[in-house]
């Protein structure tokens, strides 16, 4: 009994200690800040791995129903910046590596909110909340995480709009 209970010790600290750091590595680029953050949040490039970027900067006359079409030269300068950050480059970061990990082969998501590890960290959450007017969706980060702007996605800094702190 002691030998089992010393290994879920040492497999939890080697996984512990697996991540440098919490959340993702926060926006750096002024640019993608300017033209992205200028209508949405601007996203951490760690929330995504680079083939979903690339996915995603390669239908950009249509993002989400609105032109967001770029200068070429801003275009490939925001792509480099988005595929030199994504989340496989950065998987020292808890949420970075979670993302990555929650992925088949397969499987490249058109938006953060389609995750698998996106979806899975707000199942509890009642769906009403998630669509209120104030949220409206899982793609609004900054409508419950009160330090998603530093890239830290941690359960103690969530407040839900008409609900209040989140407790798991």
């Amino acid at each position: 009994m002691k030998s089992l209970i010393l290994i879920a010790t040492l497999t939890s600290a080697v996984f512990a200690l697996s991540f440098d750091k919490a959340g993702v590595a926060p926006v750096t680029n002024e640019l993608y800040k300017k033209e992205c953050g200028s209508c949405h949040f601007a996203y951490q490039p760690g929330l995504f791995p680079s083939k979903s970027w690339d996915k995603m900067m390669l239908n950009l006359s249509d993002h989400f129903g609105s032109d967001a079409s770029l200068e070429k030269e801003d275009y490939d300068s925001i792509l480099a910046y988005l595929r030199k950050n994504s989340a496989e480059k950065f998987m020292n970061y808890k949420r970075s590596a979670k993302i990555v990990n929650s992925l088949r082969a397969s499987e490249t998501p058109e938006s953060i909110s389609k995750t698998p590890y996106i979806i899975k960290k707000h199942k509890k959450i009642r769906a009403d909340l998630i669509t209120q007017a104030e949220v409206k969706g899982l793609f609004n980060c900054t409508a419950c995480h009160t330090t998603a702007q530093k890239g830290i996605y941690s359960e103690r800094d969530i407040l839900i709009p008409n609900f209040g702190k989140w407790e798991d």
